[in-house]
């Protein structure tokens, strides 16, 4: 993980570090479109250790936000999301991604338009992956029944990880900090039905912390 902040910068809410978290936690990094909104969604779902945007998928070793709305790096804003696997699931931690944002719009979000909005799902195990795919595959069923498209959501592997870039204070839990901020995130209506469909077990090792 590089960083634009000081090691130790607490959450805003949660009030504990964003680069540092207790071993054993579990960590997944989603791009839904503006992460301002995204993050909200997050830091307040039971499990959640802490949450932080920043940029991921891209190709510039030092991305900051203006050079990552330019279109020129291939990041997309991201927001990591560390998790207790006692308290939560990764499918829970799924399902809040799959309702709330369109995932078949490509390289946008509503009005919000370009790679850096796109959807992706950056696993850090074998097993999100699986998991990703199989609710992936159960969300198509509800899209494709409510008239979307196909699914343009990556789902990149932990071989293909990439770094995960910190991105600036100002944007940290930016919602929280800007309670009448932009948002352009809500429920789109449907469910993913996590429950309902058979995943995969967990067999691979949790990462390391940090």
């Amino acid at each position: 993980m590089s960083s634009l902040l000081p090691a130790g910068t607490p959450h805003a809410v949660l009030d504990v570090p964003m680069d540092s978290w207790p071993e054993g936690s579990e960590v997944v990094h989603l791009a839904a479109g503006c992460f301002w909104g995204v993050e909200r969604f997050f830091w307040q779902l039971p499990g959640v250790v802490t949450t932080s945007v920043g940029y991921m998928g891209g190709t510039d070793p030092h991305p900051t936000y203006e050079s990552v709305c330019r279109g020129t790096t291939g990041h997309a804003e991201t927001v990591q999301v560390v998790f207790d696997p006692a308290r939560t699931r990764i499918d829970e931690v799924l399902k809040v991604f799959w309702e709330n944002h369109d995932p078949t719009q490509g390289d946008r979000q509503g009005n919000d338009v370009g790679t850096q909005y796109r959807s992706a799902v950056f696993c850090t195990t074998d097993h999100q992956v699986a998991v990703a795919r199989a609710t992936a595959a159960a969300m198509q069923e509800q899209l494709t029944a409510a008239g979307y498209g196909p699914i343009t959501t990556e789902i990149v592997p932990p071989e293909q990880l990439g770094e995960y870039h910190l991105a600036e204070e100002y944007h940290q839990q930016y919602l929280h900090k800007n309670p009448d901020g932009y948002c352009m995130h809500g429920p789109n209506g449907l469910s993913c039905p996590v429950g309902l469909v058979a995943l995969p077990a967990q067999t691979d090792v949790l990462p390391p912390q940090g």
